[in-house]
């Protein structure tokens, strides 16, 4: 059994082994890796919930022309072509005026135009709609390039989140090898009797935990890259990876109250909503002005022709028609010609209510938009100075780590080392591996957290935008 045990084992490896060769980056025939702005430039043509802000904003932007349309010139043109056919059999002379026993057919064709024009001399709602959508082209102007930050932060997020998956699946790689020979190290010095059995049961056991590590991180990185494929549409296979040792940099300016002020004064968010405010404020005046007269112009002019034929049979001699069973024919024309003028004066007197409640309405709107305006500031300014002092924090964090993983690398030489001469048992070696893999971890980590909390300040401070990508962008290779 142990025999059997041995063999499996040695075929798992084996088979990890090609396996994380397979997904290893740098190692992966076929294009060279795609950079940071490679994806973020993908992700601007092909993110629905960015296409989707665009098309929104392309939709608000037509409210201006719309309202406008309402106060220029209103100019129709109207044509009418008519036939009219009825064929009447005569009655009583009293009832239809008509001899009895006659038949009376007539055709009447007529055709004509007319030209109507208007216009809006004083509408108060009307003024005030046309200054309204000036603000709400502006607030979906400002909404879109708010879209467009947040891209920018997602796809650096899920960017940095295959890298972090790359790291976690080599370091867990990594760990699983250097058990495995510390496991082939432990039996063969059992074997010659250095050891003792439980010495060669705690690192199949460690190699085991490794393994199932390693397991865990591959499916991790298979996540990672659905998130990033989410975005773009399609799978990158390989990704430009950290330098060794990029700029650490303070934000700058190095004053907290500053970065806050640039955040009150230019987050998109904010600002978008500040626009909702004067939005809700202008409606009032717009309900204000339906108890308002309105004053308007019109003018119209119309040309039309119209021929009547009248035929009709008599069945006893006629003065003046030909006699029976010839018609007696008529035909009348007509040319009828107008055109005037009208102003037009409206004066709601009393609409049951509507008005003093739609004005209502809108008073507690705009009361909303104060309270939601008051909670996106107070927002803002915590995640501006969260992430300023995120930005500190993770510059020292870095220089940490990156001193634990020597410290950890130093301290597991030092252990194999006692190992060897028997001061330092399998637990103390698994201990030390498991050590230096965390600290290796925690520091590729790290450095994705600081890079993403810089951006995450600039996009509180509303000063995010694809120059910061293309900066971060030479910190890869």
């Amino acid at each position: 059994m142990t025999h059997i045990r041995r063999l499996l084992t040695i075929a798992l490896a084996g088979w990890l082994a090609t396996a994380a060769h397979a997904q290893a980056p740098a190692k992966a025939p076929g294009p060279p890796p795609e950079s940071l702005i490679d994806i973020y430039k993908r992700a601007l043509e092909n993110d629905p919930a960015f296409r989707e802000a665009e098309a929104q904003y392309r939709v608000t932007a037509q409210v201006k022309p719309l309202t406008r349309s309402s106060l220029l010139p209103q100019l129709q043109l109207t044509s009418n072509r008519t036939n009219r056919y009825a064929d009447v059999s005569g009655g009583a002379v009293a009832t239809t005026g008509q001899a009895a026993g006659s038949r009376s057919v007539t055709n009447q064709d007529s055709h004509g135009w007319g030209v109507n024009l208007s216009q809006t001399v004083f509408d108060w709602g009307q003024f005030k709609t046309l200054k309204k959508a000036d603000k709400q082209v502006v607030q979906a102007e400002t909404t879109y390039e708010a879209a467009k930050q947040d891209l920018t932060t997602r796809v650096a997020t899920r960017y940095f989140g295959v890298l972090s998956a790359e790291d976690n699946l080599a370091s867990a790689v990594a760990a699983r090898e250097a058990i495995a020979r510390q496991l082939e190290q432990a039996q063969r010095r059992f074997e010659v009797g250095l050891i003792a059995i439980t010495d060669v049961q705690q690192s199949q056991a460690g190699y085991d935990d490794a393994v199932s590590e390693e397991i865990l991180a591959q499916q991790q990185l298979a996540t990672a890259h659905e998130f990033l494929r989410e975005i773009i549409g399609e799978d990158v296979a390989k990704i430009a990876g950290p330098k060794e040792d990029f700029p650490l940099r303070t934000p700058d300016p190095e004053n907290q109250n500053e970065w806050v002020q640039r955040a009150l004064s230019d987050n998109l968010t904010l600002v978008a909503t500040r626009l909702n405010l004067e939005i809700a404020n202008d409606q009032i005046d717009i309900d204000r002005g339906s108890r308002l007269p309105k004053l308007s112009l019109s003018a119209n002019y119309s040309d039309s022709s119209s021929v009547q034929t009248q035929s009709i049979y008599f069945t006893n001699p006629v003065p003046g028609c030909p006699l029976p069973p010839a018609p007696c024919t008529s035909v009348t024309p007509t040319s009828p010609v107008s055109n005037g003028w009208a102003v037009n004066l409206t004066f709601p007197i009393y609409t049951g209510g509507y008005n003093s409640a739609k004005i209502q309405q809108s008073v507690y709107n705009s009361r909303l938009s104060e309270q939601t305006v008051e909670r996106i500031t107070r927002q803002t300014e915590r995640a501006t100075r969260d992430s300023y002092l995120t930005v500190l924090s993770d510059i020292a964090r870095v220089r940490a780590l990156k001193q634990s993983v020597e410290s950890n690398r130093t301290a597991l030489r030092a252990t194999e080392a006692g190992f060897e001469v028997g001061t330092q048992t399998t637990v103390d070696v698994l201990a030390a591996q498991n050590s230096l893999r965390r600290a290796e971890t925690n520091y590729s980590a790290s450095r994705y957290q600081y890079l993403l909390a810089a951006i995450a300040l600039k996009q509180a401070a509303g000063s995010l935008n694809e120059t910061d990508i293309q900066e971060i962008d030479t910190f890869l290779e």
